[in-house]
């Protein structure tokens, strides 16, 4: 794939005006990367430091094939490419003199990528992180439901929401976003976008929480799904993931997606029982960078 087939540029706007239809027309397997493009966004018109981002698009028979970005602090996403369009990337990236921190892709480009960017670059890949992408299908409340109800948070509620993603953080091991919670920076972390479903029982307690993003090219992500350990077991997972996907539908979604862990047989199959389907399994690498060698 030659290279003049790849159009780069750090202008979001710009950027989204060439590859906004290519992103929503699979919004489902793009769900990431529209929510992190949408987050650059926000960033530069708030101007902050998104102006350093870089956005690329593949372009064939003046149609945008594949895109990637660049954010400030090295995360490199990208949609499919081949093997061959991932090396041709990865030696452009490299040329330019770009050192992305980690590479987050469907599971096939994102292997074919890191196995291209030691190659090129001699950084040592490890994988961090694997996923399973369900889509909802048909909504089905679980049988038989847990006593309580469904509540979009406010403001009221901020104190027990940090708490509880900061619990949710612990258990997988986020510590990035752990740090910012801690650091007070909760605008930016994953979750200072998000709306927020709490499920309480009759007596009005929260017992387990759901979030979802905005609608952003037709796609509603649902993440995290969070209930406290000593709570869980008793159905209020699923009760609380129906409505915040209800909720996602009600906002006009198309497609209402999430992640799951491959390792948790649990959380899959409560989903499929509540309406979702497996699409597509994701990975992560992220590249170490050998210090020079003293002489």
């Amino acid at each position: 794939m030659p290279l003049d087939d790849w159009h780069l540029t750090q202008d979001v706007d710009d950027f989204l005006a060439q590859a906004d239809d290519f992103l929503s027309s699979r919004a489902a397997l793009h769900n990431t990367q529209l929510t992190d493009i949408e987050k650059l966004r926000i960033h530069r018109a708030a101007d902050r430091d998104a102006q350093s981002a870089v956005f690329g698009r593949l372009e064939s028979q003046g149609e945008v094939r594949a895109i990637f970005y660049l954010t400030p602090h090295g995360r490199l996403g990208l949609t499919s490419l081949s093997v061959a369009q991932t090396d041709t990337l990865a030696a452009h990236l490299a040329g330019l003199g770009h050192s992305p921190a980690h590479v987050i892709a469907d599971h096939d480009t994102a292997g074919a990528f890191a196995e291209s960017w030691q190659q090129h670059t001699g950084a040592v890949p490890e994988a961090f992180w694997r996923t399973h992408l369900y889509r909802l299908g048909t909504l089905t409340p679980p049988q038989p439901r847990p006593k309580g109800q469904g509540r979009l948070t406010d403001g009221k509620d901020r104190e027990q929401v940090v708490r509880w993603c900061r619990e949710f953080c612990v258990d997988v091991g986020e510590q990035h976003s752990i740090d910012l919670i801690d650091a007070g920076a909760w605008d930016d972390s994953r979750f200072g976008d998000r709306h927020f479903t709490f499920w309480e029982t009759q007596e009005g307690a929260p017992v387990s929480m759901a979030a979802a993003t905005s609608v952003i090219g037709g796609m509603v992500r649902v993440d995290p799904v969070y209930t406290p350990a000593h709570l869980r077991g008793r159905g209020y997972a699923g009760a609380v993931t129906v409505e915040a996907s209800r909720g996602a539908l009600a906002a006009g979604a198309t497609d209402v997606v999430l992640f799951t862990d491959p390792d948790n047989p649990t959380s899959n199959a409560l989903y499929q029982r509540i309406g979702y389907v497996h699409v597509a399994d994701f990975a992560g690498y992220k590249f170490s960078y050998g210090a020079p060698e003293v002489e």
